[in-house]
């Protein structure tokens, strides 16, 4: 275990942040997780030279000076149980704005060891397979005008245009920022038109209370009019809370449509982190009003609350008839 993750750290920072031997490193880490001293160790392995700073309240003036003694390009490396906060801000995005590379892992508390591997196995880098099945989506994405997505006894139909689709498939070429929260490995967009959504999907699993992966005991039927959940027959009590807590503030709005790539999280293969979990090798969706990347007349940014992922019980995907999904895996 310990030496593959060294490997996979190692192809990270080598292929996909190019960070570069002359360039210098901060660790920002905390011990309150087996995965958390697991991912130190590995990091401080490969990046002996490294500033290590051991989180805590008392020891935020420090990491703010390290912080401040970085040039552009240097590297911040964030291992964290929980999720470092600073201030009221993401401390990920004010890295950004000094332009430094980031590497976050957050929320490795949530894990339990039994997921040890398979958060490791997540990290590994292909670059050959994100980079070119990436932008093969993209392109498909970007020019549809149908999408549909097919699941044993469901259909739900995308009959609208699509927001351009973004990358995260560890190529920073040509972006402002290098770097961001790890595992990787994701295309996503969402409907320009929300309403030219319609049908139906089944759920394997979705963000339960508390931001924990629940994963019921039959996938959860779910019906959805012009863009809007209107019914979930026979859904368990831990979806229909998630449901009636977004209701209380805002419409059951379907916005994102994620394209994960990741191979080494499947169906069986389960993150408890829903963040973590997300770049899952499949189709996932968001409910809610809320998606910061895309900005939608009427949807107020500040105001707009939830984002909840959930994941989809699909056989194949279509692009404009094209079938780029089948069975577990991509076919393009």
């Amino acid at each position: 275990m310990k030496s593959t993750l060294e490997n996979h750290l190692r192809d990270m920072l080598t292929l996909a942040i190019v960070h570069k031997p002359s360039a210098r490193a901060l660790i920002v880490f905390d011990h309150a997780s087996g995965l958390a001293r697991l991912l130190t160790d590995a990091y401080h392995a490969i990046l002996p030279t490294a500033t290590m700073i051991e989180f805590s309240p008392e020891a935020a003036g420090e990491i703010r000076a390290s912080a401040n003694a970085l040039s552009p390009g240097d590297l911040v490396i964030l291992v964290q149980s929980s999720s470092f906060r600073l201030n009221d801000f993401r401390f990920r995005l004010e890295l950004f704005n000094r332009n430094l590379a980031v590497i976050e892992h957050p929320h490795l508390g949530r894990m339990p060891e039994s997921e040890f591997q398979t958060y490791i196995d997540s990290l590994a880098y292909d670059a050959g397979y994100y980079r070119t099945l990436g932008p093969k989506l993209k392109e498909r994405i970007d020019k549809a005008k149908k999408i549909l997505v097919n699941g044993p006894g469901a259909q739900l139909e995308y009959s609208t245009t699509f927001e351009t689709a973004k990358l995260n498939i560890g190529d920073y070429t040509g972006m402002k920022n290098i770097g961001g929260q790890f595992p990787i490995g994701e295309v996503f967009t969402e409907p320009v038109n929300l309403d030219g959504v319609n049908g139906t999907v089944k759920l394997f699993a979705y963000g339960g209370m508390g931001f924990k992966l629940a994963v019921p005991e039959e996938p959860v039927l779910v019906v959805i009019e012009k863009g809007l959940i209107v019914d979930a027959p026979n859904a368990p009590h831990s979806f229909t809370e998630v449901l009636d807590q977004i209701r209380q503030d805002e419409p059951l709005w379907v916005r994102e449509l994620g394209f994960g790539m990741n191979r080494a999280l499947t169906r069986s293969r389960l993150l408890t982190d829903i963040g973590s979990y997300e770049r899952m090798c499949g189709i996932h969706l968001s409910l809610g009003q809320k998606h910061t990347v895309y900005a939608k007349p009427g949807f107020s940014k500040r105001k707009s609350k939830y984002h909840v992922d959930v994941f989809v019980d699909v056989t194949t995907v279509q692009i404009e008839g094209e079938t780029v999904y089948r069975d577990g895996a991509y076919c393009i």
